[in-house]
């Protein structure tokens, strides 16, 4: 079987959901794939690798790679690599991103534009998901992911053919012969395959004629039919209804679940100034009962849900899900573990055909999943955002095991909230509620270690909340060090109306009085402003450019850092636009050389960013 080389990078599991996906598909292509990811890099050696390489990488911050390929990226950014290093790899890389950030696709790009700087050359053209063009998450990519797979075989065979016979079998290197290419297995393979199209394309020609009038009658009659049928999510008509299905393949199940009895656990964890809380939004009480309830689980809600990993399993590197706590309660899994209401890929509807009893409903669930069926599944799965319970209510005869849907059903993601946002204390109103938390530590978003540099944040909106934690944390740091020398601290921080929208205002109040906060520049977007000297100031980067000298001087001549939160879609943007101009002004450069400045800044992790 001819192998490739799989390798992954993922933050929230997309790319390496992906990853898996392509490798269950290579085994009905001919194919086998090595699956590993970026960070297990003693299983895979890129420079002794002679299969084609395919990469799968999502991006993470602010253009960044997933944190599980940074060891990775940093090892080829080595600058005293050859610049043949890598002339012996074949590749083909999809890179997942989401177009309302600035660096779209970015931790791929990386990658790639790396990759070829060394000598890598691709046998497969590059793929860009984008996350954001779906109405929901996991859609948008789809538009791409799927037919970037679906030409992933080709490519493959391709490259495999190219290299006269030479492929690897079974992980092992096998040369190819002197023999004439009718005994190469791939080159006959392609002449049969030629010989019958061409056979086809004759017998076609001779019926062809005999064919056409027929055909108008039929087109005529099934556009009758279909005119007088709306399709809905259980039953289709013609021409699907009566058409010949190319379904997925069914995908190995892998998981077995038991039950057992309840139990609880607290965990403490450690905070700095910059970190943010992942708060998870439980999914209702209602769902989670009404899906217990469809699935006969009701009467086992508290049980503990231990897993382990089939015996017979079919599919490789399988993993137990590391987003499902051992021993939780069944409640806990489906209110704070598992997105219920995430829309079904096409693999879970080809998985529950095989839990189907009723004929009609498989057939149907066949449809949706089937490439004939692609435009139903876009219309009544997709765009209608169904869910699992949706689907198991459409369908009563589907009867899935709690493992499958473990499999299929993705993690349920958290939001990110800085350690200083507030919540709602609902105790006041008489009810108690209760939220799962866990850190998300940014590993970059902190303030400089030497206390003395001066330090400019740029916060608009509900951005401000990073740094109320940095005035905190100087606070008490002058507190404790009351000779101490410290630097400026700026502010730049904007919102709509400064009666309705200006967050933490007592605060920054308070920290501007003592001196914690030497500078604090506010503007208000929408108020009108009336009777003033100056022209009124509607947003965070008007203020940077009326302060430019200043701003200038603390990045350039006092080594200071900026950090920059909030809106990465227009305010991050007009933010970073605003301070090549500032630079290009008081430096008298082009802004071209402002933008290199702009970047050693990055480089230097003295220009910070935490946008989302």
């Amino acid at each position: 079987m001819r192998r490739f080389l799989l390798l992954y990078a993922t933050q929230q599991g997309q790319a390496k959901a992906i990853a898996e996906e392509i490798c269950e598909k290579a085994v009905t292509h001919g194919f086998s794939a090595d699956l590993h990811c970026f960070s297990e890099s003693d299983k895979y050696d890129l420079k002794t690798e002679t299969a084609p390489l395919v990469v799968v990488v999502s991006t993470t911050g602010n253009g960044d790679p997933p944190d599980t390929a940074r060891k990775f990226v940093k090892a080829i950014q080595d600058r005293s690599l050859p610049a043949d290093f890598f002339a012996h790899l074949r590749y083909g890389l999809l890179g997942l991103g989401d177009s309302e950030y600035t660096y779209f696709c970015n931790g791929g790009k990386i990658i790639d534009k790396r990759l070829q700087e060394l000598g890598a050359q691709r046998f497969y053209d590059t793929g860009h998901a984008d996350d954001c063009v779906g109405v929901v998450l996991d859609l948008g990519l789809e538009l791409v992911v799927e037919p970037w797979i679906d030409g992933l075989w080709a490519a493959l065979t391709k490259h495999f053919t190219s290299v006269g016979g030479k492929e690897e079998m079974s992980g092992t290197l096998t040369a190819a012969s002197d023999a004439s290419p009718r005994t190469d297995p791939v080159a006959l393979e392609l002449l049969h395959v030629e010989s019958q199209v061409e056979l086809l394309r004759l017998d076609d020609s001779r019926k062809k004629d005999s064919e056409v009038l027929e055909q108008s009658a039929v087109n005529k009659e099934s556009s009758a039919l279909a005119a007088d049928f709306e399709s809905s999510l259980t039953r289709s008509g013609p021409p699907l209804s009566q058409a010949s299905l190319n379904i997925p393949a069914l995908p190995p199940e892998y998981l077995q679940a038991c039950l057992q009895e309840p139990l609880g656990q607290k965990t403490n964890f450690s905070y700095q100034p910059g970190d943010a809380f992942n708060v998870i939004c439980p999914n209702s009480d209602s769902e989670v009962q009404d899906l217990v309830q469809r699935l006969q689980l009701a009467d086992r809600l508290e049980h503990r849900v231990f897993l382990k990993i089939k015996a017979d399993t079919k599919k490789k590197g399988a993993a137990l899900p590391q987003h499902v706590p051992e021993g939780c309660s069944l409640r806990f899994l489906f209110t704070w573990c598992l997105e219920i209401r995430a829309v079904p890929k096409k693999a879970f509807l080809r998985a529950l055909v095989d839990h189907t009893s009723d004929g009609a409903e498989r057939r149907r669930l066949q449809e949706l999943c089937s490439r004939q069926g692609a435009p139903d599944y876009n219309r009544l799965v997709r765009d209608a955002r169904a869910c699992v319970l949706g689907l198991l209510r459409a369908f009563p005869s589907c009867r899935p095991p709690l493992g499958l849907l473990l499999e299929h059903l993705p993690k349920l993601q958290p939001r990110p909230y800085s350690c200083a946002r507030y919540f709602l204390n609902l105790t006041t109103i008489g009810l108690i509620f209760q939220i799962t938390i866990s850190p998300r530590t940014t590993n970059f978003f902190h303030l400089p270690n030497d206390p003395s540099a001066p330090v400019i944040m740029v916060g608009p909106g509900a951005g401000v909340a990073p740094f109320i934690g940095f005035l905190q944390h100087r606070e008490k740091l002058q507190e404790q060090r009351p000779g101490g020398r410290f630097g400026a601290m700026w502010l730049f921080f904007g919102c709509r109306h400064k009666d309705r929208d200006y967050l933490f205002r007592e605060e920054l109040r308070h920290f501007l009085k003592c001196g914690i906060l030497t500078h604090l520049k506010v503007s208000f977007s929408r108020d009108a402003r009336v009777g003033e000297e100056e022209a009124p100031v509607k947003y965070v980067q008007d203020h940077i450019q009326r302060h430019s000298k200043q701003v200038a001087r603390v990045l350039l001549h006092e080594n200071g850092y900026i950090y920059v939160c909030g809106d990465a879609k227009n305010m991050a943007k007009d933010v970073n636009d605003a301070l090549v101009e500032v630079i290009s002004k008081e430096v008298g450069v082009e802004k071209l050389e402002a933008m290199r400045t702009l970047a050693t800044l990055k480089e230097e992790k003295r220009y910070l960013q935490d946008i989302w």
